[in-house]
């Protein structure tokens, strides 16, 4: 999925495999049993009727004409952003536009450019997920609209974009230090959150494209459409096709098919390590044994002495020496090969805590970093 709420194309890289085909047993509320395009909702009655069961969020159901009031009849200095399924546009709901509606700033994610069942099934599960969760970290959905063939998603607006808009921009300013832990902590809760959800979601699409920023810099996740419901009882994964993002997925999701919430906590590994050396996941433009991240920092991250090379060069030395040492050793942990020996979102989050302060108060202190691996005589395989 994998859209910028701002100026520039996303860069996506699909995961493809022979995996097998999704367990109807597996999916997610919004898909469970519906076999074939046609059976999937095709009005604002019938996706109510499929959040019945789970819904705690209202949403409002907007008209295609209601958006076209929002969007300035989605005029095209509106667009902030795009992808595979369309494209997302600035817009703004004014009182004039339904009694009882509160006056706000939106996005408006149209997927009318990806009408096939899979699109319109990625469409289905943010409307499911996001109507039944609510969290400071996740971004919040306000309406859909369901009509005719559009499919299309209304979110609150979220004023700087996504952080890998953020992060790599050649003409904004660097991010600071203490704003990198901002986002790498409030990104944390959110994962967490879901983790620990009543019942549990795995997201399976963490990456800096899908992590937003308000104008504090307050980090919340969006782009429900690949997230999955964790195992329940005495299951440990849900087999699923692998579908991700390229140099984010976790190896052992990859290979099998198999996704826990571990498979989370991997991706998390590599963002985590995009904020540390302000590097993509992929860039084709480096030298050959540099466009991977994980393979070229991962060497680095082995022995303490060498974790300063990681460094972004952009921060020109401002950040504490040892609160990017306990940052990088954790991404080394969640970067483990072996899944049960990665720390879980809630000790990341426990671990993430005693670095947000500002860079000030940071420089030349020591910060203390813990947590804790569930896992009885697991010999740990380190990456």
């Amino acid at each position: 999925m994998g859209n910028c709420w701002c100026g520039g194309e996303p860069s996506v890289y699909r995961v493809s495999s022979n995996a097998k085909s999704e367990s109807p047993k597996q999916e997610s509320p919004s898909v469970n049993s519906t076999k074939h395009f046609d059976k999937l909702p095709s009005n604002p009655k019938e996706v109510e009727d499929l959040r019945r069961d789970t819904a705690a969020n209202p949403l409002v159901a907007f008209s295609y004409d209601e958006l076209k009031a929002i969007t300035g009849n989605f005029r095209q200095d509106r667009v902030l952003g795009g992808g595979g399924f369309g494209h997302v546009y600035k817009g703004f709901i004014t009182e004039e536009l339904r009694e009882g509606l509160q006056p706000i700033q939106v996005a408006v994610k149209v997927h009318d450019g990806d009408n096939s069942y899979q699109g319109h099934r990625e469409w289905l599960a943010e409307v499911i997920f996001l109507g039944q969760l609510s969290h400071p970290n996740l971004v919040k959905l306000i309406g859909y609209c369901c009509e005719d063939e559009h499919r299309v998603l209304i979110y609150e607006y979220m004023a700087r974009g996504s952080v890998e808009h953020n992060l790599f921009s050649r003409v904004l300013l660097p991010l600071p230090w203490s704003t990198r832990m901002k986002i790498a902590f409030g990104a944390a809760k959110g994962l967490a959150f879901l983790h620990e959800a009543e019942k549990p979601v795995i997201y399976r699409d963490f990456k800096t494209s899908n992590i937003l920023l308000d104008l504090d810099y307050n980090a919340k996740l969006s782009d429900f459409g690949l997230a999955k419901d964790g195992p329940v009882g005495e299951k440990s994964h849900v087999s699923t096709r692998i579908m991700g993002t390229y140099g984010y997925a976790a190896p052992e999701y990859i290979m099998t098919g198999h996704l826990t919430s571990r498979s989370d906590v991997y991706s998390y590994g590599v963002v985590l390590l995009e904020l540390l050396t302000g590097r993509k996941s992929l860039d084709k433009s480096r030298p050959a044994r540099e466009q991977n991240l994980t393979d070229w920092a991962v060497p680095f991250l082995k022995e303490k002495k060498k974790i300063l090379n990681i460094a972004d060069p952009r921060l020109n030395g401002d950040y504490p020496v040892k609160g990017l040492q306990k940052a990088a050793m954790l991404a080394y942990h969640c970067l483990n090969r072996n899944p049960k020996a990665r720390p879980l979102m809630r000790d990341i989050v426990d671990s993430l805590e005693p670095l947000q302060v500002s860079d000030e108060d940071l420089i030349g202190k020591g910060t203390t970093l813990t947590f804790t691996v569930n896992v009885a005589n697991v010999k740990t395989v380190l990456p």
